[in-house]
């Protein structure tokens, strides 16, 4: 009775979120079209139906909910902050609509290069994704990046991240908590480690990331919470011993990468993996995971400043983690997301 409970709840949850986000989300097209900047490009390949993309997230959040039936983990929770903090941000994010419509009809794609962070950091990494002022550098970047993606993804942003928790909770079943470890790689606001964090209240976290803003915001985020281990690095060199992360998530970073750091980044997450360690990775569909939304994966670059996501959108995942030595147990869909599971050898 309590899992059907909590399965009603989360879905009344999600069906809130959804109705927020949403209404955001059309009136942020509003202005855009007040604006005169909705975006000029016509992707060649066929998009999917408004119906289609609705059924897909309804799926999404039925998957969710019955997780949380089972037990697999808890509900989901309200935003942090409560209604406030969260109206607060979303009056943030349309303030800097027009900077970011205007930086995208003009190309202008480098205010990260002028944060004072940037010195020293990658070329890659250095610009504004998504047209955001200041890139991931940022403490306006930071505050902004969550309402931002949940604005884009009607509300799903969360429920996605939340797809790579069923292979971690079969990974610790049966297993001390206590003296087992998760690295999370660019773990960016730490919305997916809180996730982890209320789900396994004494597993070892650590989560790296390049932006000093962004690990502010998680260590905000986490504040009340049992405290992770932070890391201010580069993925290309995480400053972790061989063999001492029993997993590993790496969420919605590779389609950031270029190629070649792409490869670099994930034979790091397999050299820190224990032998027989997991890895969880979550990232953007790729051309052909949904045939018909094709056109959808080809306009993101251009509408969002993604430099790299074409070659992302085309690579072989499963001969890339086989080349490093980490089998693939599982590859599933999330709405505009896919989840690849792997093990590390024995």
């Amino acid at each position: 009775m309590t899992g059907t409970l909590d399965m009603g709840v989360q879905l009344a949850a999600s069906a809130v979120r959804f109705g927020v986000f949403y209404g955001v989300n059309q009136v942020m097209d509003r202005q855009a079209r007040l604006l005169g900047q909705q975006g000029s490009y016509k992707p060649k390949r066929p998009v999917p139906s408004r119906q289609a993309l609705m059924a897909s997230l309804g799926e999404l959040f039925l998957a969710d909910a019955a997780n949380v039936r089972r037990g697999i983990y808890p509900p989901m929770e309200q935003e942090p902050g409560g209604i406030g903090e969260l109206a607060a941000r979303v009056r943030a994010m349309m303030a800097d609509l027009p900077g970011a419509l205007e930086r995208r009809e003009t190309g202008a794609a480098d205010s990260a290069r002028s944060e004072a962070p940037a010195a020293g950091l990658p070329d890659y990494y250095v610009q504004d994704f998504h047209f955001q002022d200041g890139g991931h550098l940022s403490d306006v970047s930071s505050r902004l990046y969550d309402v931002q993606v949940e604005t884009l993804f009607y509300g799903a942003a969360n429920t996605m991240r939340r797809a790579a928790l069923p292979a971690i909770a079969r990974e610790i079943a049966g297993r001390d908590q206590r003296r087992m470890s998760l690295l999370d790689v660019a773990c960016g606001t730490g919305r997916f480690l809180r996730q982890v964090r209320t789900a396994w209240p004494a597993l070892q976290l650590t989560g790296i990331d390049l932006s000093e803003a962004y690990l502010r915001e998680a260590r905000r985020h986490m504040a009340e919470l049992r405290p992770a281990a932070w890391l201010e690095g580069n993925a290309e060199a995480i400053p972790l011993a061989d063999a001492s992360q029993d997993i590993v998530t790496c969420v919605y970073l590779l389609h950031e990468l270029p190629q070649d750091v792409r490869r670099t980044v994930a034979a790091e997450m397999a050299r820190v993996l224990k032998p027989g360690g997991l890895l969880v990775f979550v990232d953007s569909l790729q051309m052909g995971d949904r045939p018909g939304w094709d056109g959808m994966l080809e306009a993101f670059p251009v509408r969002f400043h993604e430099p790299y996501f074409r070659s992302y959108a085309i690579e072989d995942l499963g001969r890339m983690f086989n080349e490093l030595g980490l089998a693939v147990e599982a590859t599933s869909l999330a709405f505009l997301s896919k989840v690849v599971v792997c093990r590390a050898p024995r």
